[in-house]
């Protein structure tokens, strides 16, 4: 299953926020929009991407005020990116190692859409699923 799967069922639209906005702004979009995660787009590319970790991070580490701070000073702004051509499996052994709950998926500068950790686990247990399935049909006919 490919990153590229995925997204023609999910939907390429991705919540973006620019670089000078606060992080009270970002807080509230993240609750509005039911996400977990918001990419920073300047300029058309992406500049970071922030998530609620980031900003649980920088409230518990400087206080309340960084609610008007720009989102630029929190942000991730190393980030790591999918492709679409990319498979499930490779994509979840990444996410685990680094411990990252959402990528942006990008084909050459342009961003496409974004999975979460939510949706390869999603994907994967329905291809699993589907295996299972075809086997006990199998196994019945024979």
């Amino acid at each position: 299953m490919l990153v590229s799967q995925i997204l023609r069922t999910k939907g390429e639209s991705v919540f973006t926020i620019g670089p000078s906005e606060s992080v009270g702004a970002v807080a509230g979009l993240l609750h509005s929009r039911g996400v977990g995660a918001l990419v920073v787009l300047e300029n058309e590319r992406v500049a970071g991407i922030v998530s609620e970790r980031d900003i649980v991070r920088a409230i518990a580490a400087h206080g309340a005020g960084v609610l008007s701070r720009p989102v630029s000073d929190f942000m991730t702004a190393n980030v790591l990116f999918a492709e679409p051509g990319e498979t499930i499996d490779s994509l979840l052994s990444r996410m685990t190692d680094r411990r990252i709950r959402h990528l942006p998926v990008c084909r050459g500068d342009r961003l496409v859409g974004i999975v979460s950790i939510g949706d390869l686990v999603k994907w994967k247990i329905s291809e699993v699923e589907a295996e299972a399935d075809g086997l006990k049909a199998y196994i019945a006919a024979s």
